[in-house]
């Protein structure tokens, strides 16, 4: 994967700078801007797809699953997503609430352990005016955080910059997720 930062300025009469741009190559998104996008809610289709690893779902339970946000805030941005298709908490079953939080500290433990994070946040958007990118199907966010994770690219530039692929945080959460699993049935 190659990440190239060019940084680009046009300078005045005076010598001064008076536009400064930095273009940010990420040339892996070309698939998803100019690839046909898939009809209907894209948690369900994940959710109803036979492979799990090229949809980065990392577990099954019996109302939820946990996922790898496709466009994370960090490396290991991890979701709870309910099988059932629905817009608030309020709508779930009182089963799949409860899972909902099991799960999360499932993959709140497995984070830990496979990313070494300083801290957690827990969350979720619901509805659109409250910044729910996918508000017909709700979803609770995990995203991992380290000490000085917010650096100059965030700060200056309203960039995100995310050191890790999908594919190889999937690789690291498989594991942490069983052994978060088991780690947990052993406490009950």
């Amino acid at each position: 994967m190659l990440l190239l930062v060019v940084q680009v300025s046009l300078t005045g009469c005076a010598g001064a700078d008076i536009i400064s741009l930095e273009r940010l190559w990420a040339p892996w998104r070309v698939e998803y801007v100019t690839g046909q996008k898939p009809a209907g809610c894209v948690f369900c289709h994940k959710l109803t797809a036979d492979d799990d690893g090229p949809n980065h779902v990392l577990y099954r339970a019996q109302h939820n699953a946990i996922l790898l946000n496709t466009y994370p805030y960090n490396s290991g941005h991890l979701m709870v997503v309910p099988y059932a298709h629905v817009a608030s908490l309020v709508e779930l079953p009182q089963e799949a609430r409860a899972e909902m939080m099991e799960l999360t500290a499932i993959a709140t433990r497995a984070l830990e352990k496979a990313f070494h994070c300083d801290g957690l946040n827990v969350g979720m958007n619901i509805g659109e005016a409250a910044g729910a990118g996918i508000s017909e199907h709700v979803h609770l966010h995990i995203v991992p955080r380290w000490k000085g994770d917010t650096n100059f690219m965030s700060t200056l530039a309203g960039t995100r910059i995310v050191p890790q692929s999908l594919d190889d945080s999937f690789d690291l959460l498989v594991p942490a997720i069983h052994d978060a699993l088991e780690e947990d049935a052993a406490k009950s």
